[in-house]
């Protein structure tokens, strides 16, 4: 089973059998009737909450019996199959019994009864039915993994479960909420949540339509710190898990995760491309950039490229690797920092270092970079604390100068500040992971900054393609 042969409609493509339809759909209506009677009968002088209420209680055990009679007529073949070949060996198998099975699904439980046969070769049984229906091996169908991994990317595990339950009526545990996430995003890597090279394009003609200019594109780089509990805090203890943690006897680390975020500059906001957090080292950040810029995901030659970062040196580096035509900028609130940092060292006079500080992020400002190194190294030191100080703020300007020409830079319309990657820190990593009394095994965080990534980049439902089609591959295999 591969995606590609799962149809657009659940039931396009299946014949449909007219002696079938006809009992199944009269009894699809006496069923409805009846549940409308019901209804009526239980609340007579109830508004129209109270129906509702009513209906919204009893609805998945009525879907449920559609879903059946529907499933009779699209399937009348695979349910009255007396024979099937092997997919191994090739034999030809007679049914051996009818096995049910219930299943849940986002409009309730669904009861299927289906043919079984066994392959004594292989060792091997099948129900053909469940291949023909597209279903998932685990009682939770994919439409509720979906809807559960959704809610989980926004809330904590135990909330998740509760607004689950409210809302939808439906049951799914926290722990099945963990574990589909898990495995929905098992070893997702960037290309996994990224939009198209054709999405990205197409955004780039929408910001630079009627535009005398390409469109800016910007590139951020940075880091946030993330809580984590380390591998040994695993260890067996009671619940329904065989392995949990064990918090009396393990102590959490913050733990940086690095993130990139590519968007477009339309006048006074933005239009977010990409974005791609783990709690990851420096190469494989870059690397993932490099997998980036190998698929073609970039069109360089259709915008105006702009990288802005703090001085990490191995950003630049790194910057300089993999797209070395494009504008690099210093962030001018980290460079700023930096000022501030000097003056409280420099200066014993509040007064005076808040007026040096004020004199020269404005220098920077309008671009007189080179004026105040000049200055700077003119400057005497009353001890050697202070020497230590203006020597290391001399060796930043000097080191960042030809990312530090701000009044160049905003003039064509660069941006100056890193608040594109501090906005996406904070939606997709701080306000997931940082939770009152949450600590995360590595990999598990990285799972959730995964989830989280792809539905901000929009591609929640195509990453949920791909994990149908691994588990389906999984079990041809």
């Amino acid at each position: 089973m591969t995606i590609a042969s799962i149809p657009i409609s659940p039931f396009e493509g299946f014949g449909i059998k007219n002696e079938a339809k006809e009992a199944s759909r009269e009894a699809i209506h006496e069923a409805i009737d009846g549940w409308i009677d019901e209804v009526i009968e239980m609340k007579k002088g109830a508004g129209l909450g109270g129906i509702t209420e009513e209906i919204f209680k009893k609805r998945q055990e009525m879907m449920g019996k559609i879903v059946e009679q529907i499933v009779v007529e699209l399937f009348s073949d695979e349910l009255n199959r007396e024979t099937m070949v092997c997919p191994n060996c090739g034999r030809v198998l007679n049914r051996r019994d009818i096995h049910e099975r219930t299943v849940e699904t986002m409009i309730g439980e669904i009861t299927l009864r289906r043919p079984y046969f066994y392959c004594t070769s292989c060792k091997k049984g099948f129900h053909p039915l469940d291949d023909a229906l597209i279903l998932s091996d685990t009682v939770k169908q994919w439409d509720m993994q979906k809807a559960g991994a959704s809610v989980a990317a926004e809330l904590p595990y135990n909330k998740a479960q509760a607004i689950f339950e409210e809302l939808t009526g439906l049951s799914m545990s926290d722990h099945a909420m963990h574990d589909t996430v898990g495995d929905l995003c098992e070893e997702v890597d960037v290309l996994d949540i990224a939009p198209s090279a054709e999405e990205i394009e197409e955004k780039v003609r929408t910001v630079g339509e009627g535009k005398k200019w390409r469109p800016i594109m910007v590139l951020t780089i940075d880091g946030a710190l993330v809580p984590t509990r380390p591998d040994e805090a695993k260890g067996k203890g009671r619940g329904r898990k065989k392995v949990r943690a064990k918090r009396a006897k393990w102590e959490g680390e913050w733990r940086e995760e690095k993130g990139f975020r590519f968007y477009l500059v339309d006048g006074a906001r933005i239009e977010h491309v990409l974005c791609w957090h783990q709690v990851q080292s420096s190469e494989e950040l870059k690397e993932c950039l490099r997998k980036v810029k190998e698929a073609g995901l970039i069109p360089e030659r259709d915008v105006r490229l702009c990288v802005v970062g703090d001085g990490a040196r191995w950003i630049w580096k790194a910057i300089k690797e993999i797209f070395p035509d494009a504008i690099q900028v210093l962030d001018y609130y980290h460079a700023s920092e930096h000022i501030y940092k000097a003056a409280e060292v420099i200066y014993d006079n509040s007064e005076e270092a808040q007026e040096w500080v004020e004199a020269t992020i404005t220098r920077l400002f309008v671009g007189e970079i080179e004026e105040v190194v000049d200055d700077l190294g003119k400057m005497k030191a009353h001890n050697e604390e202070v020497q230590n100080e203006i020597d290391s703020l001399l060796h930043y300007l000097k080191e960042n100068k030809d990312r530090m020409n701000y009044k160049h830079v905003k003039k064509g319309g660069y941006p100056i500040g890193s608040g594109g990657i501090e906005s996406s820190n904070k939606t997709v990593c701080h306000t997931r992971l940082k939770r009152s009394g949450a600590w995360w095994y590595a990999e598990k965080a990285n799972q959730m900054l995964a989830l989280r990534c792809a539905k901000y980049n929009g591609t929640f439902q195509r990453l949920f393609l791909q994990y149908m089609q691994r588990v389906l591959q999984k079990k041809d295999t």
